[in-house]
């Protein structure tokens, strides 16, 4: 059953959202309603992580300080002298 809902929005969020659905060949109306249920639907909270993925995961991170720059100087350095 569909009910009727009034939103106060931003002139300029209001005609971008309707060029968008426009572009989506949807309403405005289906567009916020496909929004409103992904948002709001529970099963997206509790989704199952595929076996492949948990496959290709290590669970190592990444140290807040790592210097990437710095690690990618000596390595090209490495390279740079072992190809001499």
């Amino acid at each position: 059953m569909d009910s009727k809902l009034t939103l106060k929005l931003n002139n300029n969020v209001i005609e971008r959202a309707k060029k968008y659905a426009s572009n989506k060949k949807l309403s405005l109306s289906r567009l916020i309603e496909n929004y409103l249920d992904s948002l709001t639907n529970e099963e997206n909270d509790d989704f199952e992580i595929s076996p492949f993925v948990k496959s290709i995961s290590s669970g190592k991170s990444i140290p807040a300080d790592y210097d990437y720059k710095k690690d990618r100087e000596n390595h090209v350095d490495y390279l740079d002298k072992k190809y001499r």
